[in-house]
């Protein structure tokens, strides 16, 4: 069977045929067309699994130095108010921003992270998957496969839209990530196919229409706010998914949808730092890149 899918539908009849759940149809769509062995691919995966989880690490354990100097200590202060449980969202949601916010931060100074699917979105898929993997015990092996589903959906976005700020906006970046990790969260508890694209599609949804503005160009603020959101509003779309809430549209149409959003976007608000709150006085005086 053909496994060159290039939309929604098509993964899903995959699934459907071939039994199947989306991250194993990634997984013989990259074996046919790279030539790879599924070792090979799940040991590329194992190694960003670690390169995520390093990231997470660094940003907890000591505040990161960053380029502009914009943020710095955010993840290990959020993580001290879940220790002490003062956390106003719970300790799973605690965990999963922190690991979100600091990977941004480590981004922000220089650190090694995986682009998933980009460097300004880098926090929300291990955010949601190292802190389900805390809290639920899952496996490495069972992460990778939570890696594989998200990487069909970000396939899918990059295919037929766009994971680019500069282009569509954030709703682009942290919006395709908190699909992606949406997507891979429902996947891990035993959640359909269709569950895993109903659970993308309501997160790229509920973050349709966010602008692109970083603080004097930099990929600091509010990119790691943005980052906590994401994966935040990831969680949401795999409960409501899993409780059997389906997205208010097929992911294709989502997808179509959101690139469409994002062309309309004036360049102001598409990564060029010349509107939103890139350009609101205190937000400048804090980079000294405004005059």
């Amino acid at each position: 069977m053909n496994v060159d899918f290039t939309t929604a539908a098509e993964l899903l009849a995959i699934c459907k045929k071939e039994v199947i759940s989306p991250g194993e149809a990634m997984l013989r769509r990259e074996e046919r067309l790279t030539g790879a062995s599924r070792d090979e691919i799940r040991g590329r995966l194992s190694r960003s699994l670690e390169i995520m989880k390093a990231a997470a690490q660094t940003a907890l354990s000591a505040p990161q130095k960053t380029m502009g100097g914009l943020i710095g200590g955010e993840a290990i202060a959020l993580d001290q108010r879940r220790r002490t449980s003062q956390s106003v969202y719970g300790a799973v949601m605690a965990r999963s921003v922190a690991i979100a916010m600091g990977t941004l931060e480590v981004n922000a100074s220089m650190g090694l992270i995986v682009a998933a699917p980009t460097a300004g979105s880098c926090g929300v898929l291990p955010g949601a998957l190292l802190a389900q993997a805390e809290t639920f015990g899952f496996s490495d092996e069972e992460l990778i496969n939570g890696l594989l589903t998200a990487s069909a959906v970000g396939y899918l976005i990059a295919r037929n839209a766009t994971v680019a700020g500069a282009e569509g906006g954030c709703q682009a970046e942290v919006g395709a990530a908190s699909a992606m990790a949406a997507a891979a969260v429902t996947g891990l508890h035993g959640g359909s196919p269709v569950q895993c694209l109903w659970a993308a599609g309501t997160a790229l949804v509920n973050l349709m229409g966010l602008v692109c503005d970083p603080i004097g160009g930099l990929v600091e603020s509010p990119c790691q706010g943005r980052n906590g959101i994401g994966v935040a509003g990831a969680l949401v779309a795999a409960e409501t998914a899993l409780a059997g809430i389906p997205a208010p549209a097929s992911l294709d149409e989502v997808i179509a949808a959101m690139y469409a959003v994002g062309r309309s976007l004036p360049s102001e608000l598409r990564e060029t730092s010349l509107g939103g709150i890139a350009v609101a006085p205190s937000a400048c005086a804090r980079c000294g890149g405004c005059g």
